[in-house]
């Protein structure tokens, strides 16, 4: 049977970990309250009369009894004893003071009680404050729903009129002139502009066409505006009854404030239609205002999809606070079971015990009342009442690992390294790595293996950090905001690896034979390998971890259209890991340079080799990862006004200007160009490592208890630490090797430059342990335990 103190650390929620119950103190508190009632026994045993022997005695003599010994006599010593203490329980029960209790107490069991005390307190002031934020977002989000629900009816009741008008319109010949529209709809329109026409219709057809959408969107306006105020949104300036008297019964809107659709610009589409919508607005000819609200389908389904990914961001908040609610409870109900077996103190135990069953974590149920009132309005909403497509939403659940996955990683493993052994066996009966070898074939198998070897290498090194972060419960899933019923486990990972090299050596076997057999068609293999490998990726079919698939896709389309897109954690993480990946690009354009131009029936390797452009493309790739990092960085100092952004985007351009000194050295070895080298590289260098270990990792805090390092550490060996430190340096000085002319052949320096590559890589997933442990305690220092999802529907104070 576990033991409670290892089941409750594994059940607490990371983020919030400090919010819970100390158990781990109070036990210990609890020890010492055991270890000073057993050396007090030893001492009462070792000396004889004790004062407890003598209270016994006293207690004996004072009910009457003789010195003569009876059976009865401990039982009324004992009665004796602990009269005085029930009547001084009782009057503590009338008086309904517990602290007096605790003065009356030693000072271990002193020093208990006013830590749970404070326990308690901690508990109750974290579960009030989260409380109160869930159920105030909860009745905005409800507010919102309302409003969205408004919306769409509107739209859709205009729609069917829209179509209805259409009909008839299209069977009569002729079509009646349109009547211009009224001052009051034509104000009301600038505020909300039509629900049904497009950002391309509000400036396309003739002028009655437009005067049509404008009296109809005047009418969709009112209609929404209707529907905003229903549900509690004000409109501050609107004339009364009695002004619309006067006015002559026109409803004339003049507001200083106003309701728009607030979809943040994510990607280029969104931009651009923000972009649009301020032109509209103010190329319209009927005086919009420019903050006017742009009401259409499409942001009306973005709005729908923000509020039922805050609904989902709701719910799991909800869940969590009951999951805290409950540990805490059950924490504090086995720590009092511990503490009245050891100090006797039933009457404290019994007070505290109450004390914490009136507390507001353990009593309140409006979190109950919100989840099940969140639950039904997914579920009639978004869930098409539907209860499991509801909580495939609302809860997802990781899928249970099964033994296939492990047996898979076996299976490939050692079929990998069968096939390794056969190719090496082959390659050295052939001659094939001999000095005066197969040149053509040597540059294509050392491009295509090293290609694949180095995604297999990264593959198992983030299969290494998933089983790292999970076994430190590091909570990778909410940092980098993935599902985590399609995420990825550390099996999966080491599966993808396997599998990829098992794939790739049984080409290059194949390969060989055929070269062996005279085959003029054996160079496509290699080829053919690299068409499987793409069509798998870009395969539309759920095999193979598809929802991987689409997800590495969309954020490497995020990370090269960089800075149009929102970047998120894990968008420059991913661009990080491509800063190591140069070589990996490279071996991509030598690949298909090779292949796609058709040059392996022929095996001219030299084609793409001496080329001036394959050069110049060779050039600009080894800029590229560096350049979408620094766009990055630029677009969040935009959105964030933070000027770390400016100075890690500072960072990514030296390492670009110490690229280009390295490429000019290789061109023009001249000590001028060796010095130059030295210079813009070891700078770089030692701006990357200030940024690894100050900024991405937390260390060398001031004033820090561990020397170097920062205040919280995850690991409990502090010299993994400083050995991780050591590593990143030494790997980050791999440059030097540009700079000394070693003398090996070819082979040798093929070998050499995969050697380095797969340094950096591991380099790599080493940093990214420490990057995601600095990130989780950066969200265990806020308790940000749920992603806040903006809401589509807010108001704007204009002038």
């Amino acid at each position: 049977m576990v033991k409670f103190s290892r089941e409750y650390e594994a059940s607490i929620i990371p983020e919030w970990k400090g919010a819970f119950v100390d158990y781990k103190c109070l036990k210990k508190l609890v020890k010492k309250i055991k270890v000073a009632r057993r050396d007090a026994d030893d001492d009462s045993s070792a000396g004889g009369s004790s004062p407890e022997t003598a209270a016994l005695a006293a207690g004996v003599e004072s009910v009457g009894y003789g010195a003569g010994f009876s059976m009865l006599d401990p039982v009324r010593a004992l009665a004796a004893r602990f009269g005085p203490r029930v009547q001084a329980s009782t009057d503590d029960e009338e008086s309904g003071d517990s602290r007096e209790l605790v003065r009356s107490t030693d000072k271990h069991e002193r020093e208990f009680l006013e830590k749970a005390d404070e326990e308690l307190e901690k508990v109750n002031t974290f579960y009030a404050s989260q409380e109160t934020e869930l159920l105030g977002r909860g009745e905005a989000l409800i507010d919102q729903l309302r409003i969205l629900a408004d919306v769409k009816r509107i739209l859709a009741d205009h729609a069917a009129t829209r179509r209805a008008r259409g009909s008839l319109l299209g069977r009569s010949r002729s079509m009646p002139p349109v009547a211009p529209p009224s001052p009051a709809l034509s104000n009301s329109g600038r505020y909300l502009l039509s629900g049904l026409a497009t950002p391309q219709s509000m400036s396309d057809g003739s002028v009655e066409q437009q005067q049509a959408q404008m009296t109809e969107g005047a009418a969709v306006a009112d209609e929404v505006m209707a529907a905003l105020e229903r549900n509690g949104v004000s409109f501050v300036g609107l004339p009364g009854k009695k002004d619309a008297k006067k006015d002559g019964g026109n409803r004339r809107l003049q507001l200083p404030s106003t309701v728009r659709i607030d979809i943040p610009a994510s990607n280029p589409g969104r931009a651009a239609l923000k972009v649009w919508e301020e032109l509209v607005n103010v190329l319209r000819k009927d005086g919009a205002d420019p903050a006017a609200a742009f009401v259409h389908r499409k942001k009306v389904q973005h709005a729908e999809k923000n509020i039922r990914d805050a609904f989902m961001a709701l719910y799991r908040g909800l869940e969590l606070l009951k999951k805290f609610s409950s540990l805490n409870v059950k924490a504090f109900t086995k720590i009092l079971k511990k503490f009245v077996k050891v100090s006797e103190q039933q009457r404290a135990t019994d007070l505290f015990s109450q004390k914490v069953k009136r507390s507001s974590f353990s009593t309140s149920d409006k979190v109950l009342q919100l989840s099940d009132e969140v639950e039904s309005l997914f579920l009639k909403h978004f869930a098409g009442n539907d209860r499991m497509v509801a909580m495939k939403y609302l809860n997802p659940q990781q899928p249970k690992n099964t033994h296939m996955i492990t047996f898979l990683v076996g299976l490939f493993t050692g079929t990998f390294v069968s096939l390794f052994i056969i190719y090496a066996i082959l390659a050295h009966v052939s001659g094939i790595f001999a000095s005066a070898g197969n040149t053509a074939y040597m540059e294509v198998v050392y491009h295509v293996f090293s290609m694949f070897a180095l995604i297999s290498l990264h593959c198992f090194l983030y299969g290494c950090n998933l089983f790292m972060w999970k076994s430190t419960r590091i909570n990778q899933n909410f940092i980098f905001d993935f599902a985590p019923n399609t995420a990825l486990t550390h099996r999966d990972a080491f599966l993808m690896s396997a599998s990829i090299m098992c794939t790739v050596v049984a080409a290059l076997v194949i390969n060989l034979f055929l070269r062996n057999a005279g085959a003029s068609y054996a160079n496509a293999v290699p080829g053919g390998l690299i068409v499987l490998s793409a069509g798998l990726l870009f395969c539309p079919f759920n095999v193979f971890y598809r929802s991987t698939r689409y997800c590495f896709m969309r954020i490497m389309r995020n990370i090269m259209f960089s800075p149009f897109y929102k970047v998120l954690m894990a968008d420059f993480f991913m661009a990080d890991q491509l800063t190591s990946q140069i070589p990996l690009l490279r071996h991509m354009e030598f690949a298909a340079c090779y292949f796609m131009a058709g040059s392996f029936r022929a095996n001219p390797y030299e084609t793409c080799t001496n080329s001036q452009q394959y050069k110049h493309l060779a050039y600009v790739i080894s800029f590229l990862p560096y350049y979408w990092r620094a766009m990055q960085c630029l677009r969040r100092y935009i959105e964030e006004h933070d000027i770390n952004q400016l100075a890690n985007a500072g960072k990514y351009v030296s390492a670009m200007v110490a690229a280009a000194v390295r490429f000019k050295y290789n061109v023009t070895p001249t000590p001028f160009w060796m010095w130059m080298v030295l210079i813009s590289s070891s700078g770089a260098t030692v701006y990357q490592l200030y940024w690894d270990f100050v900024k991405d990792w937390g260390f060398f805090t001031p004033k820090s208890k561990n020397l170097w390092l920062r205040d919280d550490l995850i690991l409990k060996n502090k010299f993994t630490y400083y050995l991780s430190m050591m590593l990143n340096l030494v790997l980050r000085l791999a440059w030097a090797q540009s700079v000394m002319k070693i003398r090996i052949n070819k082979n040798e320096t093929r070998l050499l430059d995969f050697s380095l590559a797969s340094l950096e890589i591991i380099r790599r997933g080493h940093w990214n342990f420490y990057r995601l442990e600095n990130e989780h305690l950066n969200n265990v220092g806020k308790f940000r335990a749920v992603k806040t999802v903006p809401l589509p529907f807010r108001e704007l104070e204009t002038d």
